[in-house]
This record gives structure tokens, sequence and C-alpha cells, in this order.
């Protein structure tokens, strides 16, 4: 990966490919990433996820009346960053996002264990509260009953259409090897970067 042309010329097959490689390596979480958002003027915030799908685009799922969820129906433009220790990767991915479809959202949600769905229905995520054992004791009295939980309305998925990557190779005497790709009228172009 010394020139341009170590390079593959499509970002999304190298990002399966490391992380693909960075789930092997080490037995970690790959899909550990954080998320950036922004208020309308600007003003960043970050927080940590999991990457729950990957298509066309990046997807997470989060109570869309959150801080990141606000954040993020204001202003849709998002970046993610992915660091793997081992084997020594870094990811950037810039973009824009959109609501998943109810749909999607439903099926994931289905497929979630009991627990982190009640956790949604009773936490208005973000919100102050009084005393985290209220919040504990409305969750442990949902799960003794047997009735199925439906998605709460204000709880789904985002997914991120990505138009920049930066990818990052580590090297310990700071030699990191970084590729660039930027979506322009449908194509990918890239570029090597320096250190």
């Amino acid at each position: 990966m010394h020139t341009i042309a170590g390079w593959p010329d499509e970002p999304m097959a190298l990002f399966r490919d490391w992380f693909a490689r960075a789930g092997a390596d080490n037995g970690a979480e790959p899909e550990t990433m954080t998320v950036c958002t922004a208020t309308p003027d600007g003003r960043p915030s970050a927080r940590i996820l999991l990457l729950r799908g990957l298509d066309h685009g990046f997807c997470f799922f989060t109570n869309y009346e959150s801080r990141k969820g606000r954040e993020l129906d204001a202003n849709p433009n998002a970046a993610l960053v992915f660091y793997w220790p081992q084997p020594y990767l870094q990811v950037r991915v810039e973009g824009t996002v959109e609501r998943m479809s109810a749909e999607e959202s439903d099926a994931y949600f289905d497929s979630r264990e009991r627990a982190k769905q009640l956790s949604a229905v009773v936490s208005q995520q973000s919100r102050p509260i009084a005393d985290w054992r209220e919040l504990r004791a409305e969750a442990d009295k949902l799960m003794q009953s047997d009735a199925p939980v439906s998605r709460p309305k204000h709880w789904g998925g985002f997914r991120l259409l990505p138009h920049h990557f930066e990818f990052w190779s580590g090297s310990r005497d700071r030699m990191h090897h970084r590729c660039a790709y930027t979506l322009m009228d449908g194509k990918w172009s890239r570029e090597l970067l320096a250190p």
C-alpha cells in the first residue's frame, strides 16, 4: 500500500475487509464506533455506539428523542470513527444520515433481547431523571410480564450514507499509511495523505 495503486478503487470493500480483519485479529467488538453529530449551528458532540448493519450505508439504532437523535434530525451531517488497536487500523467516515424505515427498525428491535427492548421502552434517553432506581424498578416490573414488547415510536434506526472515507494504517515510527476517498458525481476518487 505504498502507492495509490496499492489501494482499491472502492472504499466499502476495503472497509469490509478491515472490519473482518479487526474482528479476527483480537476478538473484540469491531463494530464499536464513535458517532459524531452537531447542532445546526455547528456545536459537536460524540459518543460510542455499535454498528448494527452495513449495506450501502452504516446502520445504528437509538432513541430519536435523545440528544444524538435530535441533532441528526436537525443536522443530518455526521461522522463515524472506527479504531482497532490490533491490527492498528483506523477508519473515519463522513456522510449524511437518514432514518431507516419503520420495517427495518421493527425487524432489528424484534431481534433484541427482551431486557434491551424494555430499556428502550422505559428510558427517555438523555433526559434528566430524579432517581435511576425508579427506572430500574419500572424495567424490572415489565420483565415479569410475558406480553410481547413493541418498538416504541421514539426509537429506531439511522443509516449514514458515506461521501468521504479516510483509511489509516498505523506504523510505530509514525510513518502511517493514509488514503482518502471522496464521492464526486457518483464516483469515488482517492488520494494518498501524508502521515
